[in-house]
């Protein structure tokens, strides 16, 4: 098709994720004019409207589907193409676009960023905080290049490479303090405070207190760890962390630390990218690097 090109194929793609055009225009660096102008070239072009609008809302017309799934593997294979280029030159340069879950990324994200700006002075490393099914979606669509998310995944076409392990640990009201560590058993029974839907670690607390095929009546919700943690502070109920969010979440909040019996609930950390990856050996080295902070901060915690 004669003037068709990658960038009306990347900006219709980020506007079929965001489905509104001022954070599509945002995501591609690029004004909303712009991205309109762009998007309607490509229109004429395909002779057909690709996006409809019902009121505030906005979705893909059936050419749009059409067209998105056509494009998609051929955006992936340009992103690879370009990998493969950037996997002869020596070191990680160019372009990182790294996704990190959220009950890990404010603990991890500073010492990665400050440590692959010292090891690779030529990245730009293009940090994104979701929830995993997100970074799933973002990493088989191209959009992402590697992602720190809890493993394992069992995605056959990924490749998982296992950073740390680490505990969960209970955080109950201060006076509360000398009170025993109560069973999985036990935790069915009391007022629990997690995670919203959509985070893992919200599962695996489930998994742990044998409450992930039930509707207990005794969970409230919350966006974030810190949140949890300055509910319990309030006297509202108990809440499990994983270890690397006790010294930050806990040193604000009225609240004790203890640390479960056998078996101890934990989850392993990694990271993960796309097999096919020409880049898969640099993401190796990351991934080694990444390692080795953790086990710096962990002997700095003991």
């Amino acid at each position: 098709m004669i003037g068709l090109t990658l960038k009306h194929m990347r900006y219709f793609k980020s506007l079929a994720t965001h489905l509104h055009f001022g954070r599509a225009a945002e995501a591609c660096a690029i004004s909303q004019p712009a991205l309109s102008l762009q998007m309607k070239e490509l229109e004429a072009m395909l002779g057909g409207q690709l996006v409809e609008r019902t009121g505030r809302k906005m979705h893909l017309t059936t050419l749009g589907e059409d067209f998105l799934g056509r494009i998609q593997d051929i955006l992936v294979r340009v992103d690879d193409l370009e990998e493969l280029v950037r996997s002869s030159k020596d070191g990680l340069t160019g372009r990182l676009r790294l996704g990190i879950i959220p009950t890990a990324a404010p603990y991890l994200l500073p010492g990665i960023i400050q440590t692959l700006n010292t090891y690779f002075p030529d990245l730009e490393l293009q940090p994104r905080e979701s929830v995993t099914q997100s970074l799933l979606e973002n990493l088989m669509s191209s959009n992402l290049d590697v992602a720190i998310v809890a493993l394992p995944i069992s995605e056959p076409s990924l490749r998982e490479f296992a950073l740390f392990k680490e505990e969960f640990y209970l955080v109950r009201p201060s006076i509360e303090a000398d009170m025993p560590v109560p069973s999985a058993a036990t935790l069915k029974t009391m007022q629990l405070l997690l995670l919203e839907e959509g985070h893992c670690f919200r599962d695996q607390a489930l998994s742990f207190c044998e409450l992930s095929g039930a509707k207990p009546k005794h969970i409230m919700e919350g966006s974030s760890l810190s949140t949890l943690v300055q509910l319990v502070g309030a006297g509202i109920g108990a809440t499990l962390i994983p270890e690397m969010a006790l010294p930050y979440e806990t040193r604000s909040a009225d609240v004790c630390v203890a640390r479960f019996s056998k078996p101890v609930p934990s989850r392993t950390i990694g990271m993960i990218w796309r097999k096919a990856s020409p880049l898969s050996d640099q993401f190796m080295t990351v991934g080694a690097l990444i390692q080795n902070l953790a086990k710096q901060k962990s002997s700095i915690g003991a």
